[in-house]
């Protein structure tokens, strides 16, 4: 991590979920001043967002720097980013459960291959727990128009969910190579009913085309459809993007980190 600064929350126990380290990146501009209030980015995957050191690859989304560049072009936006750790739980915790729930046979298929779906127990610790820790300790904009989340592969899938599940708390998704695949493509049929009302979310979602990526964009193309029934403007209110070439991993993530951060505080990539 080069700017700004990181702050441990420590190991947060929940009522929810297994505990879990949760870190908190300020911006610099943050410490200038005393007063001013900023937009919250929730992060999953916490680990990997700033340090290369302790992220999966040893390369990290560089989260800092994608900020920084985020703050520079456009005038002064940025927000404070909260990166919570993962645990061994995080595909359960990470798989929309309700679309599960909703299939029978993929649920059972998921329970033999990874068990119990936890996410709806993971959005509570969030929306119950840790937003209004954040929100006492820090100097945060608190509302819904404020408020963002974003992760990748099985993140990317939380974060859709999350929106849809909390859209009055959740105000826009980054989600970046999203793992729809996982779970049978069940979390695409659930949007077709589930997407929040057109107009007042911003949705960003991207994929490379090697490795993993290069099986996900049937699926895109079928939530573009989706969103576009919905009302979603491409371009407005709703992004997809399609990174030639790029992997799926940190390090391709890390390239284009400022686009989504810079859409959702903006409305502009």
């Amino acid at each position: 991590m080069r700017v700004g600064r990181l702050e441990s929350l420590g190991i947060l126990s929940s009522t929810y979920v297994a505990a879990r380290q949760v870190d908190v990146w300020l911006p610099e501009s943050y410490q200038r001043t005393s007063s001013e209030r900023f937009p919250v980015i929730y992060m999953h995957d916490g680990q990997n967002l700033f340090l290369d050191e302790i992220s999966f690859i040893g390369v990290s989304w560089g989260m800092d720097e994608a900020m920084v560049r985020v703050e520079r072009e456009t005038g002064g936006k940025t927000a404070i980013i909260v990166g919570i750790w993962n645990t061994e739980g995080r595909i359960p915790e990470y798989m929309p459960q309700k679309p599960l729930e909703a299939n029978p046979a993929i649920l059972r298929n998921f329970l033999v291959e990874e068990g119990e779906p936890r996410s709806d127990a993971y959005l509570q610790f969030m929306v119950e727990e840790l937003k209004p820790l954040v929100d006492q300790t820090f100097r945060t904009k608190s509302g819904v128009r404020d408020t963002y989340i974003a992760g990748s592969s099985m993140g990317g899938l939380i974060s859709i969910y999350a929106v849809c599940e909390y859209p009055d708390v959740f105000s826009g998704a980054a989600c970046f190579s999203t793992a729809w695949p996982v779970g049978e493509g069940a979390t695409v049929e659930y949007l077709r009913s589930s997407l929040p009302r057109a107009g007042l979310h911003r949705l960003y979602f991207d994929h490379g085309t090697e490795g993993l990526d290069a099986t996900y964009p049937p699926f895109q193309e079928d939530v573009d459809v989706i969103l576009k029934k919905a009302g979603y403007t491409e371009g407005g209110d709703w992004m997809t993007c399609m990174y030639e070439g790029e992997e799926h991993s940190e390090r391709a993530w890390r390239k284009r980190a400022h686009i989504p951060m810079k859409f959702m505080l903006c409305g502009s990539a």
